[in-house]
């Protein structure tokens, strides 16, 4: 018989620096879970990541207080700042512009963002990249 899933928890987790502390211990605390044998499961499962790449990660928590986790691609505006070198996106995205991506890069992330976006083919998810670049104050040119 399949296990009963209590809920699922989605967090937000820098690559192989998950602790205890919040958000990670609170979160999962609340539901009864083993923190650190999660916290080095999803160290162990990142340690080939970049350090501090942002992760998301669904952990699904089952009724006799055991886990599985999910961990997906990091957010396209992680890629977008790091592809324009830019720290941060602007308040007002309409009036001012703070970086450019090439044509070239936004289709690099597209397809690396591919398995988590809900596009049906790589030219759709450069349109949903395109847009988010656009709302950050970054140009896309060429």
């Amino acid at each position: 018989m399949a296990k009963k899933i209590v809920g699922y928890i989605k967090l937000q987790i820098p690559a192989g620096s998950a602790t205890p502390s919040p958000p990670v211990g609170p979160a999962l605390g609340q539901r009864g879970l083993n923190i650190i044998e999660f916290c080095k499961a999803f160290n162990a499962s990142t340690e080939k990541l970049e350090k501090g790449m942002p992760i998301p990660v669904v952990i699904t928590a089952y009724g006799d207080r055991t886990f599985t986790f999910v961990t997906k691609t990091p957010p396209v505006s992680y890629f977008l700042k790091k592809a324009s070198g830019v720290a941060k996106g602007t308040s007002t995205p309409s009036k001012e512009l703070i970086g450019k991506v090439t044509m070239a890069q936004v289709k690099e992330i597209a397809e690396a963002k591919m398995t988590d976006l809900n596009a049906v083919d790589v030219d759709g998810a450069v349109a949903m990249i395109t847009g988010s670049a656009r709302s950050m104050g970054i140009e896309v040119v060429g």
